[in-house]
C-alpha cells in the first residue's frame, strides 16, 4: 500500500488562472517576493481594506514587469493561498509541499514557508479575534423568480432563487438585509460549499 504525501486538504486548485499566477510568481526576485508576502500577511485579516494603494500597485507593476491585470491576479492568488493556510492552519512544511506540487519554484515556496513560520500564528490569531464578533445571521428568507429568455426564439424560462439574509452586527446591534441571487447551477455550487463547511465543522466537534 502507498500512502499519500498530502494528507492535509489540498488548498491550491489546479486552474488556468492559478497556473498563470504561478508562472508570474516564479519570475519575481526572491527578496522582493519575501517583502510582498510579508505585506500581504500583515493586512490579510483586514476585511474590505486594500493591501496596496494605487500608487503602490503601479510601483509593483514596474518592479515585477507585469501588467495591471496580471499583478491583480498574482495578488489575489497569493491572498487566496494565505487565507486557505489560515483556515486550515497549515504547517509551513505542508504549505511548501503543496506549493511545490502546484509548480511554484522551490525558492519561492521556501519564502512562503519561512514567512508563514514567522507570521502565520499571529495571523491565525488575528482572524480568530475578528471572527469572535462577526455579523450574525438572524433570519433567512427566499423567493423564486422565473426569468424569460431574451431571445424570441428561445421559450425557455430560467429559474432564479433569491436568498434574503437578515444579519445583525454583534457590536452595534444594527440589522440589515442582504439579498443574494442564484441561478440553479450557482445554488448547487453554494450548497456544495455549505456541505464542505459542515464537514469541517463536524471534524472540529
Amino acid at each position: 500500500l502507498t500512502t499519500s504525501k498530502m494528507a492535509a486538504p489540498i488548498i491550491i486548485p489546479d486552474t488556468a488562472s492559478v497556473r498563470k499566477a504561478v508562472s508570474f510568481i516564479n519570475t519575481i526576485d526572491t527578496g522582493k517576493f519575501s517583502r510582498l508576502l510579508s505585506r500581504i500577511l500583515q493586512k490579510l485579516h483586514l476585511k474590505g481594506e486594500s493591501t496596496f494603494t494605487e500608487e503602490e500597485e503601479e510601483k509593483l507593476q514596474i518592479a515585477f514587469s507585469v501588467e495591471k491585470q496580471d499583478l491583480h491576479l498574482v495578488l489575489e492568488t497569493i491572498t487566496f493561498i494565505l487565507e486557505q493556510a489560515v483556515y486550515h492552519n497549515l504547517k509551513p512544511t505542508i504549505l511548501q509541499q503543496q506549493l511545490e506540487h502546484s509548480h511554484v519554484d522551490r525558492d519561492k515556496a521556501e519564502v512562503f514557508a519561512t514567512t508563514w513560520t514567522a507570521a502565520g500564528p499571529d495571523t491565525v490569531e488575528k482572524f480568530r479575534q475578528r471572527i469572535l464578533s462577526p455579523q450574525k445571521l438572524e433570519t433567512i428568507g427566499w423567493q423564486l423568480n422565473l426569468q424569460m429568455a431574451q431571445s424570441t426564439q428561445a421559450k425557455q424560462k430560467s429559474p432564479q432563487s433569491v436568498l434574503e439574509l437578515g444579519v445583525i452586527n454583534q457590536d452595534s446591534k444594527n440589522t440589515e438585509k442582504v439579498f443574494v441571487e442564484f441561478s440553479h447551477q450557482e445554488l448547487f455550487e453554494f450548497y456544495n460549499k455549505l456541505e464542505t463547511i459542515q464537514a469541517q465543522l463536524d471534524s472540529l466537534t
